[in-house]
């Protein structure tokens, strides 16, 4: 009987979504973490400051980043950053997210 690759109820999956700019498009990258991978993924959600993002104030063709977190399909996690708050960790993160998936236009 083949094992899964990971139990669906610890499977991992992070969503970037960057809107705004000039033209006011958005993009969303998805990561799974697979079974290789989850300790990886798992340390680079755990050192942002989930507690400590802050809605990102409006701005006219400024980016806005959505950031969130699944485990077992069910939310976890979710951050709304202005584009001068992805730093440190949230920068890691972002770019690790869209290093792991081509972007996909997002679904208003």
């Amino acid at each position: 009987m083949p094992q899964p690759e990971a139990d669906d109820a610890e499977r991992l999956a992070i969503i970037v979504v960057r809107s705004g700019g000039l033209a006011g498009l958005s993009k969303q990258w998805r990561a799974e973490a697979d079974a290789d991978h989850a300790s990886r993924w798992r340390e680079l959600v755990e050192q942002c400051p989930w507690d400590a993002a802050s809605s990102p104030a409006p701005g006219a063709d400024r980016y806005q980043w959505r950031i969130e977190v699944h485990r077992g399909g069910a939310p976890v996690h979710q951050a709304r950053l202005a584009d001068g708050q992805v730093q440190g960790p949230w920068r890691t993160l972002v770019d690790e997210v869209r290093q792991a998936a081509p972007p996909a236009r997002a679904a208003r």
